[in-house]
């Protein structure tokens, strides 16, 4: 998918936050946030986002943000839409933001709800694999042969991450999509997408982390690409839970220990384990590819 989108000009998130060097989040939110506009309030969960956008007594978001515990963030932006619904606000858009500790874990049920009754939200799941702004515990997206915190690497973890948007499908949604900051114009048009659907949006958006990853804050953008073109994070979209589009096919295709090889998080891995995670990365695309051509 391309686009020609003209980003506007007006910023929402002040600089001075407290994101970590090369951390891919506040780059995901100020795209973002630049396409929605000031009639946009936002529900946000703990985490990295919850972490700077709610510190007393400032905040370097200009958007009003309303911060809840981890499981409630389906039922915090249910109650936002009714809210505004209420006052006639209708133009207003609800925007809901986890990271993959407060989306494909603890606050699951709450966003299935919301999900099932297809309420006018838009989700939003930042990506960085692991609970990262409470130690770099695992998650259920922290990919085979990680370590974190909770996966050593005397005892990594041994299955893949989560399939989080097959998940989000079986809701039968009106829209929901991947994308990765390393590929702006994608990201950018699936943002304008969601915001015209009335109903449940959601977007998987891909967030490196340094901290976690282990490595250089300057690669962050890099490996954001890699991550695609490697097809360990495949681009698409899907509408009403059924039909599945390829928004990018990369070539050439870049081999997965490359995407790995940057990464500290990965550096125990023997060959055998790194040639188990090409398997499963060509397997999924395939899968992927028959949902495309199954429409």
């Amino acid at each position: 998918m391309r686009t020609k989108l003209s980003v506007p000009g007006e910023e929402y998130i002040y600089s001075g936050h407290g994101a970590c060097p090369g951390c891919a989040m506040p780059v995901v939110l100020r795209t973002l946030y630049k396409l929605m506009g000031p009639r946009t309030v936002v529900a946000a969960t703990a985490g990295c986002h919850g972490t700077i956008s709610g510190v007393y007594p400032a905040s370097p978001f200009k958007l009003a943000t309303y911060n809840t515990p981890f499981p409630s963030l389906g039922a915090a932006a249910i109650g936002l839409r009714a809210g505004l619904d209420m006052k006639g606000e209708q133009e207003t858009q609800v925007v809901a933001i986890g990271g993959d500790g407060g989306v494909f874990d603890i606050g699951l049920q709450s966003i299935s709800r919301a999900l099932e009754r297809n309420e006018n939200i838009l989700f939003i799941c930042y990506d960085n694999e692991a609970y990262m702004n409470t130690g770099i515990q695992g998650s259920s997206s922290t990919p085979s042969g990680a370590w974190t915190t909770t996966t050593p690497t005397s005892a990594p973890k041994s299955y893949p991450k989560k399939d989080l948007l097959g998940i989000i499908a079986a809701h039968r949604i009106p829209y929901a999509a991947s994308a990765s900051i390393g590929y702006l114009d994608d990201y950018l048009a699936k943002i304008e997408k969601a915001r015209k659907i009335n109903g449940s949006r959601f977007l998987h958006v891909i967030s490196p982390c340094p901290v976690g990853w282990r490595f250089p804050s300057e690669l962050t953008l890099k490996i954001a690409r890699l991550a695609v073109q490697s097809r360990v994070f495949p681009l698409y979209e899907i509408e009403g839970g059924r039909k599945y589009k390829m928004t990018m096919d990369p070539s050439p295709v870049v081999p997965v220990k490359d995407y790995l090889a940057l990464q500290g998080r990965f550096k125990h891995l023997p060959p055998e384990a790194i040639a188990n995670m090409q398997a499963w990365v060509e397997e999924n695309w395939e899968i992927l590819s028959l949902k495309t051509r199954c429409q």
